[in-house]
């Protein structure tokens, strides 16, 4: 029997200076699933063609703007079979649009547009096409990620009554953007970011994983935005509470003025008879406490962990595994859904693969933030 095929995929965005396309196109193609057959990557046509030589993509299909792409890679024999969106965020409503009216599925790097009206757009797109659409939350494809979630699904700790998510970067400590630094640029810019600045940066980032372990949902927040480095347009610090629809509370900080601090996301979960800890510095191990017993180190890849947990696992326990092999899981999810849907199937995503809903309510949080803030109030969900 012949092996399948590779999933051919277009990316948009991800040109020369960029950091995420280069890690969306290395994560889609380490399971050997997929690979970068043609982009637009750049708003320059030979920045494009240059982008596209460094991937080593045919010239003929670095494209001089995504319309172009998804027009002549739709009528060909050997076209995509979905497109990345790896773009500032004023663009990602467009691009996905475009696809998914072409009928080519879409993975899209987070957030899932600029503002929430944007991504109540994109999801009635989604609902409209019927076709896969993932979003990049990389930190959903860490095993120990999978394991905390699984841990809170069963019960294991009890009924959870406390949350706490930070996710905390110092590298716009000062006003960088200013200076041609072209990934401070467009984040500090609302034209091209949306409203939200750490908020739709990191504090995305740290809404899903709130939610996506927990299982809970956020229904009220209560907000405090802050500009911390003079001259600069949008948010670069946040502290909130929130409210959990079990009636647990939680508390949610994200920053990019910390300074000295790198990519530090750090979660705790606890529960009636336990509680957990994860910090994605720190990938490999997920700390477990509990009210009444010894406090417990579990290790990535071990025989004891969850299902869930095991599956995502390349290697053996003492064997790290870290940032872009998480981004690869969600590729190897997303893959394994496309094929499905080719297949037939209907709603394939799994839900451990962040999709629409995951981008939705992201937006929204970045909508309700805002408005918490600007109020001094808590607002509801």
């Amino acid at each position: 029997m012949a092996e399948p095929r590779k999933l051919r995929m277009g990316m948009v965005g991800g040109g020369p200076g960029a950091f995420i396309g280069p890690v969306h196109r290395i994560a889609a193609e380490l399971d050997g699933k997929c690979e970068l057959v043609a982009g637009a990557f750049s708003q320059s046509p030979e920045r494009s063609r240059e982008a596209g030589a460094s991937f080593g993509v045919d010239p003929a299909r670095a494209y001089a703007n995504y319309g172009e792409m998804i027009a002549t890679e739709r009528t060909r024999a050997d076209g995509i079979d979905f497109v990345v969106i790896a773009t500032p965020n004023h663009l990602h409503l467009p691009v996905a649009v475009a696809a998914l009216e072409a009928g080519i599925p879409v993975m899209s790097d987070k957030p899932a547009t600029a503002t929430y009206d944007e991504a109540l757009e994109l999801e009635s797109s989604v609902r409209k096409s019927g076709l896969p659409y993932g979003l990049t939350h990389t930190y959903a494809g860490y095993a120990m990620v999978r394991e905390a979630r699984s841990m809170c699904a069963a019960g294991k700790l009890g009924a959870i009554r406390k949350v706490a998510v930070e996710y905390f970067q110092g590298w716009l400590s000062r006003p960088v953007e200013t200076t041609g630094h072209k990934q401070a640029e467009w984040r500090a810019d609302p034209e091209r970011s949306g409203p939200g600045g750490a908020i739709g940066d990191i504090g995305t980032h740290a809404f899903h994983l709130l939610e996506y372990i927990s299982g809970l949902q956020v229904t009220a927040i209560n907000a405090t935005l802050r500009t911390v480095v003079a001259g600069r347009k949008l948010d670069d610090d946040c502290s909130a509470f929130v409210r959990l629809s079990n009636g647990a509370a939680g508390t949610l900080a994200c920053s990019q003025v910390a300074a000295g601090e790198l990519n530090e996301v750090r979660l705790r979960i606890y529960g009636e008879t336990g509680s957990l800890e994860w910090r994605q510095q720190d990938p490999n191990r997920l700390i477990v406490k509990w009210l009444e017993g010894p406090e417990e180190i579990h290790h990535a890849a071990a025989p004891y962990l969850s299902a869930d947990a095991r599956a995502v696992a390349r290697v053996p326990p003492g064997h790290p595994e870290g940032y872009l092999e998480a981004f690869a899981v969600l590729y190897r999810e997303f893959a394994g859904a496309l094929m499905a849907w080719k297949d037939g199937a209907v709603n394939p995503l799994p839900s451990t693969l962040p999709g629409i809903e995951a981008g939705v309510r992201g937006m929204r949080f970045i909508d309700r933030v805002i408005a918490s803030s600007r109020s001094e109030r808590w607002v509801e969900f």
